[in-house]
């Protein structure tokens, strides 16, 4: 029986890639010189800081374009609220979305389901979504629609098998 998984993974090497070059950009820029513009690398987030609110949005959208250049979603793009720092400075903490949460898997579950295909069905697996189909046209077919909804999460769509 063929089936796929949906998961929601980053490229951290990708993500690494994208804030260096965003950083290298803020650096030789000349609407940066003098803002001490500047993306750090955490965990699971990226913590953004410049002089101003206007250059933190400047920065924000160097990132952004990085980001797309690097063929990373902007979905996996979670920004937070800008922050007073010190010194008069503002900062900003971007999440980064990786994984499925189990409220993401429902919604998928959900949408296989109202596409009404005979013999294909899904389930959630941790922080993934295995779908399931007697014919491979079904599951592309699946694929095609999951492409097309407005999720909150990157998807991509591994282990394919026949």
């Amino acid at each position: 029986m063929p089936t796929f998984d949906v998961v929601s993974e980053l490229d951290t090497q990708e993500v690494r890639n994208a804030v260096d070059q965003a950083n290298r950009e803020a650096t030789t820029r000349f609407d940066f010189k003098g803002t001490g513009a500047l993306i750090e690398i955490g965990d699971q987030e990226l913590t953004l800081s410049a002089s101003t609110e206007d250059r933190l949005a400047a920065l924000y959208s160097v990132l952004q374009d990085k980001f797309v250049r690097r063929g990373i979603s902007l979905k996996a793009l979670d920004p937070g609220r800008v922050e007073e720092a010190a010194k008069g400075t503002a900062r900003q903490r971007v999440g980064l979305r990786a994984g499925i949460s189990a409220e993401v898997g429902r919604q998928i579950n959900k949408l296989v389901k109202d596409l009404g295909l005979k013999g294909v069905s899904s389930s959630v697996q941790g922080d993934q979504v295995r779908v399931t189909g007697k014919q491979r046209d079904d599951l592309q077919t699946v694929i095609g629609h999951l492409r097309e909804a407005d999720l909150v999460v990157p998807l991509q769509f591994t282990n394919f098998r026949d």
